[in-house]
């Protein structure tokens, strides 16, 4: 049977590849970073914008759009591509990740999770085979395994700094005294079999390509045995789950650059839901080939603007009093529509950048372009990076990516990659 994914890496710089996947619904380069849009939305951005941002693929969430409008509806019209008028490549997760997000409202066993809605406060029974069967639904070109996510680190050696972390360990612990290293040893054996079931129950084959999940929290032996578990059964591609969730960026550095280079080599490498700069170069400089994550557009509706400015450390938050009557772009250089609404065909009035004190007064008055305006410099921010981190990989060389971006030196160094010309 015809893989209905093609993946082909045309550059290497030590571990890290720049490559092309090409699916039913066209091609995206990676490294590649993909917004989200959980409920077939990325908030308040028509996909077109989205698409003028640079985002090649978008992630749509399997558990919410079951949910509203349900994936026969979807179906029924189109599918979700034809759905939210998004004509490129779609990963959709497989509901997985909310059995650890919402773990105050679900209970886990060993053939599923039982939810509550969050719409009607109804039941909902989750297994891999119902997984599979919402996702052929919804037609993405990129279908996640239904798999089990624990708490990464043992609440009773770190602080529990995290509403989600607390809750998944209390309701883990329910019948008894929590057992961190059972809990992930469960989780893994749970993910394999889940793996199994999903890849039994997948009805499209030739047109959806289904991706392992990789568990075994910061234990590097656990994900030494599901990686190679996960890699025995034959997809055309694989993630590294379970991380983000609790854990240092230390030890989401360290779990990547272990784990990524024991994945298939052949094959498209995705971090699920790591989204800052630090741990994407990281994670790119280990082998890592595709991204998501919420960060630029939830913090773009917060006034939070992500930034390479020195000083600013990564983010610039708008609501202080200091950029009151800062006349300058959120970041000088960027070619968004809100620093630079000429440039990439934005057409927005002579071109002029919508100043930080302009910014700040639209979230004070509660006005909506605020949270777009900033939205859209977030994603632009995130599509620039991974251009630069193609562009590095392609030419060997890693000196301009360090000028352009100098206080990620570090991890470069640290990679042990060229950065000379």
């Amino acid at each position: 049977m015809a893989s209905p994914l093609r993946f082909e890496i045309g550059a290497r710089s030590g571990h890290a590849r720049a490559g092309t996947v090409t699916t039913p619904h066209g091609a995206f380069d990676t490294p590649a970073f993909m917004p989200v849009g959980t409920r077939a939305s990325v908030k308040g951005i028509q996909p077109h914008m989205v698409r003028q941002t640079g985002a090649q693929i978008l992630l749509n969430n399997t558990y919410h759009l079951m949910l509203r409008p349900g994936s026969a509806l979807i179906q029924r019209l189109g599918g979700v591509h034809a759905f939210m008028n998004w004509d490129g490549p779609i990963l959709t997760d497989s509901g997985g990740y909310q059995a650890y997000s919402m773990a105050d409202i679900n209970a886990i066993d060993d053939d599923g999770v039982s939810f509550k809605s969050i719409i009607d406060g109804s039941m909902i029974r989750m297994t891999p085979e119902s997984a599979m069967k919402t996702q052929n639904e919804l037609g993405p070109d990129i279908m996640m395994a239904f798999d089990d996510c624990p708490p990464s680190v043992d609440p009773d050696a770190a602080p529990i700094n995290q509403t989600r972390l607390r809750h998944a360990t209390v309701r883990d612990s329910r019948r008894g005294a929590y057992d961190h290293e059972a809990r992930l040893g469960l989780a893994n054996e749970r993910t394999v079999r889940w793996l199994e079931r999903c890849k039994a129950a997948h009805a499209r084959p030739d047109e959806q390509a289904l991706f392992g999940i990789v568990q075994g929290g910061t234990d590097l032996g656990r994900r030494d045995w599901c990686v190679e578990r996960i890699a025995n059964i034959d997809l055309p591609g694989y993630a590294i789950g379970g991380v983000a969730v609790g854990e240092s960026p230390e030890d989401i550095a360290r779990v990547v650059r272990h784990t990524a280079p024991r994945m298939p080599a052949d094959k498209p490498r995705y971090l699920m839901g790591v989204g800052y700069e630090r741990d994407i170069t990281a994670a790119v400089l280990a082998g890592v080939d595709m991204f998501d994550c919420v960060l630029p557009t939830r913090n773009g509706r917060n006034a939070n603007a992500f930034t390479c400015e020195p000083g600013e450390k990564g983010q610039i938050r708008l609501k202080n009093a200091r950029f009151s009557e800062d006349v300058r772009p959120l970041e000088p250089g960027c070619d968004c529509p809100a620093c630079d609404p000429g440039a990439n065909g934005w057409g927005t009035f002579e071109g002029r950048p919508f100043s930080r004190s302009y910014i700040r007064h639209l979230f004070a008055a509660e006005e909506m372009l605020g949270p777009i305006l900033v939205t859209l410099h977030n994603l632009r921010f995130f599509q620039r990076l991974t251009a630069d981190l193609r562009d590095a990989i392609r030419r060997d060389d890693w000196g301009g990516f360090v000028r352009v971006r100098p206080h990620l030196s570090d991890l470069v160094e640290l990679a042990g990659v060229r950065v000379g010309c």
